[in-house]
């Protein structure tokens, strides 16, 4: 295998296990089974050694000696840090939203709002999580500020998994409101009523964690 070939094939087999973690796949403090890895993918044990290896400084996997891999309990404390980042930026997002954000990404958020809505009443939970994702996008993207999304994208794969943890109908009701009144204060033009909204929506996603958290010790890391 030429080294061309065998990048392909790591940066694959990297990119199926971040996905199989993130999206609980793998549930957190899960063993990861390497032999059952190779024949799913098809490859041998390096690529998926190295995989595993490089997604352990990431945080996503936890090696451990004499015992094997496994997916990463969530770092509390981690998440935390990261939704304070975002609460900080995206919370400015909004505000500048509502002073200057295009008719057509208006358009476009008011779509997939629309979209939202179908997606709770079908209960597709995979789904509204994309338009979840999708719309906060939208803001960040339509406002044309890269670097500001680069550092919330930065932080969005143990935020992700927390989301998918928290994943339910009720959830998805709630955020879906939260989202229209946010879209209602930026189409009326109200900075100040906008970097509310979005401040009480991400709120409310830490106070659930933190519910969820004393509910369920065993997927999360205090340390």
């Amino acid at each position: 295998m030429d080294r061309g070939t065998r990048g392909n094939t790591s940066e694959r087999v990297e990119s199926s296990l971040r996905a199989a973690i993130v999206t609980l796949d793998f549930a957190p403090g899960e063993f990861i089974d390497k032999a059952a890895v190779c024949d799913r993918l098809g490859v041998s044990r390096f690529p998926v050694s190295e995989a595993l290896s490089r997604l352990a400084t990431e945080g996503l996997a936890e090696i451990l000696p004499q015992r094997g891999t496994r997916a990463a309990r969530i770092r509390l404390h981690e998440v935390k840090e990261a939704m304070l980042i975002r609460r900080a930026l995206e919370a400015m997002v909004a505000e500048i939203a509502a002073q200057r954000l295009p008719p057509s990404i208006l358009t476009a958020l008011h779509e997939n709002l629309a979209a939202q809505q179908e997606a709770v009443a079908r209960g597709d939970r995979a789904g509204f999580h994309l338009l979840d994702l999708s719309f906060h996008t939208l803001l960040v993207d339509g406002l044309e500020l890269p670097r500001v999304a680069n550092v919330i994208e930065a932080s969005r794969a143990n935020i992700d998994r927390v989301r998918r943890l928290l994943s339910s109908p009720r959830r998805h009701a709630v955020t879906l409101f939260e989202h229209q009144k946010l879209l209602e204060a930026i189409e009326s033009r109200n900075p100040r009523a906008a970097r509310r909204a979005m401040e009480s929506h991400l709120d409310g996603v830490m106070e659930e964690l933190e519910r969820f958290s004393a509910a369920n010790p065993e997927v999360f890391r205090k340390d």
